[in-house]
């Protein structure tokens, strides 16, 4: 993993080549950021799932190892899909970052932890715990298709997906 998270304007200034070829993609700015990590990147774990978090929580059990989740959670607005003791299981795993495309809860147990979390917005209900979901398939999350190997890199400017690691 990069020693230090790229700035995702420096990347994008200094790779339109990329931009251009479609190797290097900016996700839509629908996420807001939580966790105590704004600046996060690695290599990127795909998730499938809607209102369900028990696959979720089976990723984040494993040892991160700097890696990203990215979960797809169908932009379900009526649950969250990840809480307080998942992010902090992720943050001891070794995670860099989540970026949930749905809900979240917790909020103030995840912003105590030094993770990257992105996500649509909280929400107080908990999710389904039926198991259903795919685990590393391409999943498509605001404007852009990401598949598992990518590498991630986001901040406060916003997120980019990259086919490889990206050095500037």
């Amino acid at each position: 993993m990069a020693g230090l998270p790229l700035a995702t304007a420096e990347v994008c200034d200094a790779n339109s080549h990329l931009i251009i070829s479609g190797e290097l993609r900016a996700l839509q700015p629908i996420f807001r950021m939580y966790g105590r990590r704004k600046v996060f990147a690695g290599p990127v774990v795909t998730l499938k799932v809607f209102e369900d978090n028990v696959l979720v929580r089976e990723f984040l059990e494993e040892k991160g190892q700097g890696r990203v989740l990215v979960v797809d959670g169908g932009g379900s607005l009526r649950c969250a899909i990840l809480g307080g003791n998942l992010a902090q299981l992720a943050q001891n795993n070794g995670w860099a970052g989540i970026v949930v495309n749905a809900c979240i809860r917790d909020v103030d147990e995840i912003d105590g932890c030094d993770i990257g979390v992105r996500a649509l917005g909280s929400h107080p209900m908990k999710s389904n715990k039926k198991g259903m979901g795919e685990k590393h398939v391409p999943v498509a999350i605001a404007g852009t298709r990401v598949c598992d190997g990518e590498w991630l890199y986001a901040d406060a400017d916003g997120i980019l997906v990259s086919r490889t690691e990206l050095i500037v």
